[in-house]
């Protein structure tokens, strides 16, 4: 017994077909006219570009191997493209390679800065004995020696010690100021020794927790470094000793060099001997 379906019957199979491919041929239909060559064009202008770059690269080489961070980039590519089963003994000997050049970059700039450092100290020491040469009566070279002389040397005093039978007492002694001052004999070696049994050195840098105050006065609080200069004022005299002190502890230390200033010590003695004569 058939089942009578209510509403319209079903279109034929071929209508269904005509209909679906007419619409899919609508859907395909081109919504623009495309520009001919469009397409062609981009991709020469992308080739141009990149041969335009290959060539710059193959005539001036440098411009990738100067550049740290590109040659970075393309070694970690390279390792990246072999794989982690790979050990690169090239990328280690690279990394090796640039390890090394940090630390001689360093060391150069340290030797650099170093070698301004003792440029600057010598000009110092040339334009402290020039003026320390400039006076003509023995009262100025010693008051020049705590003013002008101290300020090129950028130190905050600068005393000299004598041994002798005097004291300070002597009017001599007392009219040349506070940079002058007379001690017993054996007390330069005492001092620069603190009394232990060994050689005083020609110059001696230290660190010092106070400045003795037989030396440095009112100002031997703030003296937290000195050097002291060891005098030989020759035959048939007593030695002395030329002290600079500073406030700041880190101005003198026992690892800095000592040439430019056993050389100070050197033209000072020479022109101590002249005053003495």
């Amino acid at each position: 017994m058939r089942i009578a379906q209510r509403g319209k019957a079903p279109p034929p199979t071929r209508a269904i077909n005509r209909a679906f491919a007419k619409k899919m041929q609508k859907s395909w239909a081109p919504s623009a006219k495309v520009p001919e060559n469009k397409i062609g064009t981009s991709m020469t202008k992308q080739a141009q570009i990149e041969e335009t770059l290959r060539e710059k690269i193959i005539s001036t080489p440098e411009l990738i191997l100067d550049d740290q961070d590109l040659m970075t980039a393309l070694i970690a590519a390279n390792e990246k493209a072999m794989g982690g089963n790979i050990v690169d003994l090239r990328g280690i000997a690279m990394d090796r390679l640039e390890a090394r050049l940090d630390r001689l970059e360093d060391t150069h700039r340290s030797v650099i800065a170093a070698a301004y450092e003792n440029l600057a100290g010598t000009n110092q020491v040339h334009r402290a004995i020039l003026r320390m040469m400039d006076p003509l009566e023995f009262e100025t070279f010693l008051k020049d020696l705590d003013g002008e002389v101290a300020d090129i040397l950028r130190v905050d005093a600068v005393r000299l010690v004598l041994e002798t039978e005097q004291t300070e007492d002597d009017p001599s002694v007392r009219k040349l100021g506070a940079v002058l001052s007379v001690a017993e004999p054996g007390f330069v070696e005492a001092y620069l020794t603190f009394g232990r049994n060994v050689p005083a050195r020609q110059v001696t840098l230290r660190q010092i927790e106070s400045g003795a105050h037989e030396i440095f006065g009112d100002k031997a609080p703030y003296v937290r470094s000195e050097a002291c200069l060891k005098l030989d004022l020759g035959k048939g005299r007593l030695p002395g000793m030329l002290v600079m002190g500073a406030e700041d502890p880190h101005h003198f230390t026992p690892q800095q060099g000592t040439d430019l200033l056993s050389f100070f010590g050197g033209v000072f003695e020479r022109a101590m001997r002249r005053w003495l004569s």
